[in-house]
């Protein structure tokens, strides 16, 4: 075990000095500590000047501890057991026992689509944690840096350096329309599409054009935006009750159909939307988070790949 210094002193040294008095020799230390005898001499010498005490001196062939190291002996030994004890692997964690609260940081469609399934997993696993469910901002914050969120899942555009992200899927988007609209009599062409229909786009930003105008414009086309909301769920219920043509990833398509609203493929060559986790790297190793981040990476694969 290695640590480092402080305030000028070899912390190292109290290893040695441990083992040293076990073994009341140079040559029986050394081995252990997989030195040179030279070495390890250097470091009782180190030692001896430490303390201002001889520490080991010999005695006819044998070396014996001064009244000194006697004194510290037990002290020694304690001290270095704590900190194998703080530099060991953590044990197994029964997370039956663990209480947190996990705040996920995501856009509401994803607690629509798979809270109930987090939720009943917690239940069954983990029933001392909490999930809080953190709606995206329409400004930008550090809030996994911060400590303000835990997990944040979704489209993930972070750029912070510090910050660990796990792509899982590639998502798509589907246009949504009412039951029975017009725009679903005969094939969705482009030209329909931009042209028939007013749009409804979702944008926590309030944005009022997106990559679907991009793809148009390509075509030499544009649409007609008559307004935005900030989450897919509100666009839903506006779409079921309208005219109007809305967006939703294809993973959101049975929350279309629970609303009895209809889907369609997009006549454009939109990008891919990557899917997927981002954390603070402080909880890597932490038992109760890689439980959350199993959980949810498994319930959001699941679902796109039943879909």
């Amino acid at each position: 075990m290695r640590v480092t210094q402080s305030n000028g002193l070899d912390l190292n040294l109290l290893v040695a000095l441990d083992v040293l008095l076990e073994e009341q020799s140079v040559g029986g230390a050394a081995r252990r500590l997989h030195l040179s005898e030279p070495a390890m001499s250097r470091t009782l010498g180190r030692i001896r000047k430490a303390l201002g005490d001889p520490v080991l001196v010999r005695a006819g062939r044998r070396m014996v501890p001064t009244p000194r190291a006697l004194a510290v002996r037990a002290e020694v030994s304690a001290v270095v057991e704590r900190a194998r004890a703080l530099f060991a692997p953590p044990a197994d964690t029964d997370l039956r026992t663990v209480t947190r609260t996990f705040t996920v940081l995501c856009h509401d469609a994803v607690a629509a689509a798979c809270g109930s399934d987090l939720f009943a997993r917690a239940a069954r696993d983990a029933p001392g944690i909490r999930l809080r469910f953190l709606a995206e901002s329409h400004v930008d914050a550090p809030l996994l840096r911060e400590g303000t969120a835990d997990l944040e899942v979704g489209v993930i555009d972070t750029v912070a350096p510090e910050v660990r992200v796990e792509p899982l899927y590639e998502d798509r988007m589907m246009g949504v329309v009412r039951d029975g609209h017009p725009l679903l009599e005969g094939e969705v062409t482009p030209e329909r599409f931009a042209g028939e229909v007013d749009h409804l786009v979702v944008s926590r930003r309030g944005r009022l054009r997106g990559p679907v105008d991009e793809a148009l414009a390509g075509l030499g086309l544009t649409r007609r935006v008559v307004g935005s909301v900030g989450t897919f769920p509100a666009s839903l219920f506006v779409v079921r009750a309208t005219d109007l043509t809305g967006l939703i990833s294809y993973w959101s398509v049975p929350m279309a159909r629970a609303l009895g609203v209809a889907t369609f493929e997009v006549p454009l060559p939109l990008p891919p939307l990557q899917v997927g986790l981002a954390w603070h790297p402080r909880h890597d190793v932490d038992p109760a988070h890689a439980w959350l981040r199993a959980a949810v990476r498994e319930t959001l694969v699941g679902r796109s790949r039943a879909e």
